[in-house]
């Protein structure tokens, strides 16, 4: 039975620029900056003000996408050894989420992991969010940290800092070509 939360009723969104904004943390983590690149900051949030309204949306869907085919991929990786990615990758994320109190507040921990279950369970994260109401500022950092967590988890399984990046880029690539 088909569900409105599926992946085929969600809008894809802006994926090339939600995973730009990713890569680049990552990319700052694995060079060894423990503390923000205010340049880097300022140049994300130039980036973001030029959206506009419709592009922000576009860029939170596609933040949700990201995280879809990040859980899908993960879904597909533990089922191959036999193991659920909700049993596996959730705890650890939450737990991951926990110790990040300054950039993810306790009462978004709850709805981060919703949207790990939705991807997980083949559900459009964006769909199962919309559900219950906008937005609101104080998810945009948790769910930005939400998909790094798991491009860094991806990337910590296939021993390869690009990994995840790759990843995406190339369904993207494929998509454009056909």
């Amino acid at each position: 039975m088909s569900s409105p939360c599926g992946p085929e009723y969600a809008p894809a969104g802006d994926v090339g620029a939600a995973l730009m904004v990713i890569d680049s943390q990552l990319k700052a983590i694995y060079d060894g900056r423990t503390k923000p690149d205010p340049e880097q900051q300022e140049l994300v949030a130039q980036f973001t003000e030029s959206l506009g309204p419709e592009g922000v949306e576009d860029m939170l869907d596609g933040v949700c996408t990201l995280i879809y085919m990040f859980m899908q991929w993960l879904r597909m990786t533990y089922e191959d050894h036999d193991k659920d990615v909700i049993e596996y990758v959730v705890p650890s994320l939450v737990a991951s989420m926990r110790m990040m109190p300054k950039s993810i507040r306790p009462e978004a921990i709850p709805t981060m992991a919703g949207l790990l279950v939705a991807g997980g369970t083949g559900l459009s994260p964006s769909l199962w969010r919309k559900q219950y109401g906008e937005w609101t500022g104080a998810e945009m950092n948790p769910l930005e940290a939400t998909a790094f967590l798991l491009a860094e988890h991806i990337n910590r399984i296939a021993d390869d800092r690009d990994f995840a990046t790759r990843l995406i880029t190339g369904v993207l690539t494929g998509v454009e070509e056909s």
